[in-house]
């Protein structure tokens, strides 16, 4: 297969309410979508590199710059035989897996289209429906907390994950559970604890969450075995996992008992493959994270989530969750807390090309 033109455009989707974590919020995202176009049809994509780097380093700006500056460049009019070798002619660039997963999570789209499947299917997707959960930013009161969590469990969300930080932690939640005895919840520090911290995050296990995700820093898989072997709690890992190298390591160390793949974080579909069959081998369940993607990179997240190890409710949600209004139709609904996974060729749905100019900021087209 041979790229023939690439298009990366820049939009803003605003929020439907603010958006917060332990290090920063969100009213807007800023959205990064690519087209591929080859012969045999196009693959349009989402880079999820947030605004500020408080999650990864990579931002909109970087992946702009890495993508139209190198990326895209070297990959145009190149022939290659399967998704993950598109990305041969820049296997020397260090580093920014969001930005190449861009490119390499296209391609197997346009695989997909080639040979006239789902995406899902292409992937060893075995399920139709895959169960969700739903994220609750941090709230200036425990009342507003809530409230949200009342409202997301009536809508028949799967899992409720909760950020925390220092200071607002377990007697927040301690509300939460005490509100709703039965309710799947877990928390989520996006690394705002150190090891120091042990005995105030000890504190969690009275309170029967499913798991505490990244509750240390992304480098510190050592300090989190020994977190892990402290608290009863189980531990899931997210910034920490990178490739599957990361996760073998991980594994190894006993540094957590769940793994969260985000497939822009690991560098694309392969890498995420990789880590869902290691995780599967050794019993160790994995579930996919969210990073506030559209309804193209929604379409993405489902479809890897339909293979057979994701066995715990991703934070995948209905558009409408965090839009007013998708950039894509069908929008993606809940029924009964599942999402069904689309089968069309494909992502399986279709960008609302109006809504799309309309709410784009810069462009930048290329062709062979």
């Amino acid at each position: 297969m041979r790229i023939r033109q690439v298009e990366l455009r820049e939009i803003h989707l605003r929020l439907r309410d603010r958006f917060e974590i332990s290090t920063g919020g969100w009213d807007e995202r800023r959205i990064l979508l690519l087209r591929m176009e080859a012969e045999e049809g196009e693959a349009w994509s989402e880079c999820v590199a947030a605004e500020a780097p408080n999650y990864s380093y990579e931002t909109p700006e970087t992946a702009w710059h890495i993508l139209t500056d190198y990326v895209l460049p070297a990959v145009l009019g190149v022939g290659f035989e399967s998704p993950p070798s598109v990305l041969e002619p820049v296997r020397w660039i260090k580093g920014h897996p969001m930005a190449l997963a861009t490119v390499e999570m296209g391609a197997w789209v346009l695989e997909a289209v080639r040979r006239g499947v789902s995406l899902s299917a292409l992937l060893g997707g075995t399920r139709s429906s895959v169960p969700v959960g739903v994220s609750i930013g941090l709230q200036s009161t425990d009342d507003e907390l809530l409230r949200q969590a009342e409202s997301l469990l009536e809508r028949g969300y799967r899992k409720i994950k909760i950020k925390i930080k220092p200071g607002r932690d377990v007697e927040m939640l301690r509300k939460i559970r005490d509100r709703f005895p039965d309710a799947p919840l877990m928390a989520d520090a996006n690394s705002s604890y150190t090891l120091a911290d042990a005995p105030r995050l000890k504190e969690l296990d009275d309170l029967d969450l499913m798991m505490v995700e990244q509750p240390l820093g992304f480098e510190d898989l050592r300090e989190h075995a020994l977190l892990q072997a402290s608290i009863r709690t189980p531990i899931c890992l997210d910034e920490s996992i990178r490739s599957p190298g990361d996760t073998l390591l991980a594994l190894e160390l006993g540094s957590g008992r769940i793994i969260n793949i985000k497939p822009g974080r690991v560098g694309g579909f392969g890498s995420s493959r990789s880590i869902h069959d290691l995780c599967a081998e050794r019993g160790v369940p994995v579930w996919c994270g969210g990073m506030l993607e559209s309804g193209v990179g929604r379409a993405y997240n489902l479809a890897l989530a339909s293979l057979p190890n994701f066995t715990l409710p991703g934070d995948i949600s209905e558009s409408r969750r965090y839009w007013e209004e998708d950039i894509v139709e069908p929008e993606f609904v809940m029924e009964r807390g599942s999402l069904v996974v689309p089968q069309n060729p494909g992502i399986g749905v279709t960008l609302r090309m109006e809504r799309v100019e309309s709410l784009t900021r810069r462009r930048w087209v290329r062709s062979v």
